[in-house]
């Protein structure tokens, strides 16, 4: 799985279907739904370009702190923290490919603010009959790419994103239900700790 793939430079944007404005969310819901999120934990199931698929735990922090713990046999660890994107490899003991997590679009949700409504953040804003779907990207850099976020109503809920690389391929990610709230310890997204962990020392 190339996961770096996942995470790093989308640039392409998914055709959207045609608007349907009373249903839509707004983009100061979608904000205010990601700015009352402070920690979040869920079940999430990842469609690969290909149609391999894998599944895990998602853990978030806002800000700047998420967690994918895949299961097996896939065993990927990726972490977000202190402003890195780290992904660990389980067939090697060495330490994590590591970016900026900024030049990701994770970088968007994870954000201590999130502004849907920021200029030239959000090029994509429609309903396709069941959901609110969004595409957004960093408006300083858009070569950094876009996720499209799809979320249902009533509670508003983030539901899945779209990544889409320079090549034209795509990952899904699929959210079960959320659990907000609660405690998650720092040391669970903490990079050089879980390094040393999955090293054996």
């Amino acid at each position: 799985m190339k996961l770096k793939h996942i995470f790093l430079a989308p640039v392409l944007v998914l055709a959207l279907a045609a608007p349907a404005q009373a249903e839509k969310l707004s983009l100061n819901a979608l904000s205010q739904y990601f700015n009352a999120m402070k920690t979040a934990k869920g079940a999430f199931t990842q469609i690969n370009d290909d149609g391999t698929i894998a599944t895990g735990t998602i853990y978030i922090k806002r800000p700047g702190k998420i967690r994918f713990e895949y299961n097996p046999p896939e065993e990927t660890l990726v972490l977000a923290s202190a402003n890195t994107l780290a992904i660990f490899d389980p067939k090697t003991n060495q330490g994590p490919e590591s970016y900026p997590l900024g030049k990701t679009p994770l970088s968007i949700i994870l954000a201590r603010t999130v502004d849907l409504s920021s200029a030239n953040m959000v090029t994509g804003h429609s309903y396709d009959g069941t959901a609110t779907v969004i595409t957004a990207q960093d408006p300083a850099h858009p070569e950094y790419g876009n996720i499209e976020l799809k979320f249902t109503s009533n509670p508003v809920e983030l539901r899945q994103w779209v990544i889409n690389n320079d090549s034209g391929s795509s990952t899904t990610m699929v959210l079960g239900a959320l659990t907000k709230g609660g405690s998650l310890p720092n040391n669970l997204f903490d990079i050089a700790a879980n390094t040393e962990k999955r090293n054996g020392r």
